[in-house]
């Protein structure tokens, strides 16, 4: 049975979903995201004899949107002291997209906690741009310039979003106050450097028709973190925990009883 809870942290309301007896598992959702993406996966994996939980995080599903802008450093630092707040020492961390993001960040400013990481269509490998939107960032760079005044302030945001949507980064409309400003703090940040500081264990899994991050992500993630494995999830795109749960839960307890 899955149990819904509340608590408090730094004064922001943390809505939780907690299922199973057993190691604890520690799932973070990807942006847009919620707990309530991840229940399927909950459901099979705290029947095979472990303790999940299941975070809306701050800005998302029940939880409070933190009152200023966070960058990833301080979604990790929320995550420390949320395992902490609920009585938990050393977890298994899942991130997906941009729960990858924050489950990086952790893992390598916390290794201590962790005993596995699981890394799920994981954002924060900057690629390389392609040419479609290189040219829509010059013209945007052309917008900003040309559509300065006052009055075509209204035509410039437009156009703003639009860039961002462009640049498959649809998320950034759905957003509004200081989590605007969060989104746009967390795309810039390239973790490629901080991956080969990982030393937990890590699974790597990729929806082999993942077209939100592409597969070349996946690739880039296995070759820095040092002797992590890779899995692809057949048929599956950016969602499998939605698509293919029983797959993706069956790839995650073949990795588990094996490490």
């Amino acid at each position: 049975m899955i149990q819904e809870k509340q608590i408090s942290i730094d004064g922001l309301s943390v809505n939780y979903k907690i299922a199973g007896e057993g190691f604890p598992f520690l799932i973070l959702h990807g942006w847009g995201g919620s707990s309530n993406s991840w229940v399927e996966v909950q459901k099979i994996l705290s029947i095979k004899g472990y303790k999940v939980i299941n975070l809306d995080l701050p800005g998302f599903g029940k939880s409070s949107s933190p009152v200023v802008p966070w960058e990833i450093k301080d979604y990790a630092d929320f995550v420390l002291k949320f395992v902490n707040k609920i009585g938990l020492e050393k977890i298994i961390l899942l991130g997906h997209s941009f729960g990858g993001r924050i489950s990086i960040k952790f893992a390598v400013k916390h290794p201590e906690r962790l005993k596995i990481l699981i890394l799920c269509a994981s954002a924060g490998v900057k690629l390389p741009y392609t040419f479609t939107q290189v040219a829509i960032f010059y013209i945007s760079r052309v917008g900003n310039f040309v559509l300065s005044p006052k009055v075509l302030r209204r035509i410039k945001d437009w156009l703003r979003n639009n860039f961002y949507m462009l640049i498959r980064q649809r998320d950034y409309q759905k957003v509004k106050g200081a989590m605007k400003e969060t989104f746009k703090k967390i795309i810039i940040d390239d973790q490629t450097p901080e991956l080969p500081d990982i030393k937990t264990k890590t699974l790597i899994i990729w929806g082999e028709r993942d077209r939100t991050v592409p597969i070349r992500a996946a690739h880039i993630i296995k070759e820095k973190i040092p002797g992590s494995t890779l899995e692809f999830i057949p048929r599956a795109s950016h969602t499998p925990n939605l698509e293919t749960p029983e797959k993706l839960s069956e790839t995650i307890l073949k990795f588990l009883e094996k490490a």
